[in-house]
């Protein structure tokens, strides 16, 4: 293959685990294996018929070379459908098309994959253009790495794979949209204690506007190009007009930003955040830094949106703009004291005279920089000690109880079937990852790139030891702490609202995306440092 020349003269392409080239696979024979095991079975009597029957278990890939360029088109698609990582489309692909004994290349780009089939004997080739678009589906993509395992080992052959990805494919998502838009109901309502600061009042109105945003994704931005657009824009604006203006209440018992904040957290760039590390990882530099640009795009998207928001109800409520002015004016405003000192013994000032030293008077100024109302703020929401128990944040041993349930509605929420042995290594890996974000936070302060780094470098630690001990899936074990990250490090950074600048929200995912980053670069050499070298591309599906 013209390909597998070019990878083994640069070394820039690395094998995927399940590569003939690494597991010896070869194909037994060319022609269909249908056509020939009836031909076979034909010319036997009855006893050797029924015997040779019992023998054969494994059906080895011999289909037509339009059925193998259809299995590898499909593969394609599904893989890009499902949110597949893209650092290991290209290797997946080439592995089953070696499997195949298809002379194939595959270029992959944003949303785009380009696959090349050539034919040796007509000095001719023919190219497809694959586009798809898609969300994360972890138990879709777990099936179609299943159905993929299958072929490379040369277990089922490319037509019935094909089969099954089509299925796959036309199948409808796993959960209906009323469920999931319940699942965004919870989040909302769980995140917003958790990582804001938010009170069991601010919970509920962050979840009921998590409801109506996760309704006008999927039922209206779904189905409508032009809205689609706009979506991210018209939702924040609705969501801080709403919660700018329940704060503006004179009882001040809602907080702006643990409402604002939690509401989209279900819109947050976190899975394009992991994935473009990977592909950067991997050396993917163009899709990597394509995606990890328009995460950090889209994060502007949000913060304009919510400050745009914020502002028109302040535009027609000029007693809120005032009000919002002059508590600002409060917290920052230091207390000073000036005045003047002079000594009332003149025995005391003779002496003072007569040693050199001078008069003993002058002038003096004391500074109190700590307002009373700063210590009623607590991440950023104003908790005076009076307040009901219902308006004060939430205590400490809540978080044992809420985080596992965040994690689960989370996973759940990413299309992970109920039932698998996934879910458990998921919780488990998440809960890992806000204890380590937390206890670094504890003692690192104001640092949200470096907190978010330690807990990326949990996260990958836990997740590439359980791939190579227990022989998990990596990718799918990380994905649910990964994105538990992104709403903790920007609540270290100061929220979403982030002083309510677009460019400062930019600016404070830039910190956590390189926290993040670099900490599962670290685990990844950590882990893969000791025992066997691994051929696969890092943080392997």
């Amino acid at each position: 293959m013209r390909r597998s020349n070019t990878d083994n003269s640069q070394n820039s392409q690395l094998l995927d685990p399940d590569d003939p080239t690494i597991t010896g696979v070869r194909k037994k024979c060319l022609d269909d294996y249908d056509d020939e095991k009836r031909t076979a079975l034909r010319q036997m009597d009855y006893r050797r018929r029924r015997k040779e029957k019992q023998k054969i278990k494994i059906e080895f890939n011999v289909t037509s070379i339009i059925h193998r360029h259809n299995f590898l088109l499909k593969l394609a698609k599904a893989l890009m459908t499902f949110g597949a990582p893209s650092h290991r489309i290209e290797s997946q692909l080439l592995a089953a098309a070696r499997i195949l004994e298809v002379d194939a290349e595959f270029i992959h780009l944003p949303s785009v994959i380009i696959c090349s089939f050539g034919d040796n004997d007509t000095m001719t080739s023919e190219t497809h253009f694959i586009k798809s678009g898609g969300g994360l589906s972890l138990g879709s993509l777990h099936k179609v790495h299943i159905i993929y395992r299958a072929v490379v080992h040369d277990e089922v052959s490319a037509r019935k794979a094909t089969e099954q990805l089509d299925d796959l494919l036309s199948a409808k998502p796993l959960y209906p949209w009323w469920f999931r838009c319940i699942l965004s109901f919870w989040l909302s309502v769980l995140i917003c204690p958790l990582a804001f600061g938010g009170s069991f009042i601010d919970m509920w109105i962050a979840g009921c506007g998590a409801f109506v945003l996760c309704f006008l994704q999927l039922r209206v931005a779904a189905k409508s190009a032009m809205y689609a657009n706009v979506f991210e824009i018209t939702t924040a604006m609705l969501v801080s007009f709403t919660a700018r203006g329940l704060s503006s209440i004179r009882s001040q018992i809602f907080c702006y930003t643990a409402v604002s904040s939690s509401a989209i957290i279900g819109i947050l760039p976190g899975y394009l955040i992991l994935s473009s590390s990977l592909e950067l990882a991997s050396k993917n530099i163009v899709c990597g830094s394509v995606k990890m640009v328009y995460a950090l795009i889209y994060t502007l998207f949000l913060g304009f949106g919510l400050q745009i928001g914020s502002d028109l109800y302040l535009l027609f409520d000029p007693t809120a703009r005032h009000h919002l002015t002059t508590l600002a004016a409060d917290i920052s405003t230091s207390a000073t004291i000036i005045g003047t000192f002079a000594a009332d013994n003149s025995t005391g000032s003779n002496s003072s005279l007569s040693s050199g030293l001078g008069p003993v008077y002058g002038t003096f100024t004391f500074t109190n920089n700590t307002n009373v109302m700063q210590t009623d703020v607590i991440g950023g929401c104003y908790r005076p000690k009076h307040f009901g128990w219902y308006l004060q944040p939430f205590p400490f041993w809540t978080q044992f109880l809420i985080v596992p349930l965040f994690s689960i509605l989370s996973s759940l929420a990413n299309l992970q079937p109920w039932r698998s042995r996934q879910l458990p290594v998921m919780v488990v890996i998440s809960c890992a990852s806000y204890a380590s974000n937390k206890v670094a936070n504890h003692y690192i302060f104001n640092r949200s790139d470096i907190v978010s780094a330690i807990g990326a470098f949990t996260v990958g630690l836990l997740g590439n030891v359980y791939s190579r001990k227990m022989g998990g899936t990596a990718f799918t074990s990380m994905v649910t702490g990964v994105l538990f990250l992104v709403p903790s490090g920007l609540s270290q950074a100061g929220g979403i609202t982030a002083d309510g600048s677009g460019v400062d929200i930019g600016s404070a995912m830039i910190a956590v995306t390189i926290g993040i980053t670099v900490g599962l670069f670290m685990s990844q050499a950590l882990v893969y440092m000791f025992g066997t070298r691994k051929n696969a591309a890092v943080f392997s599906f």
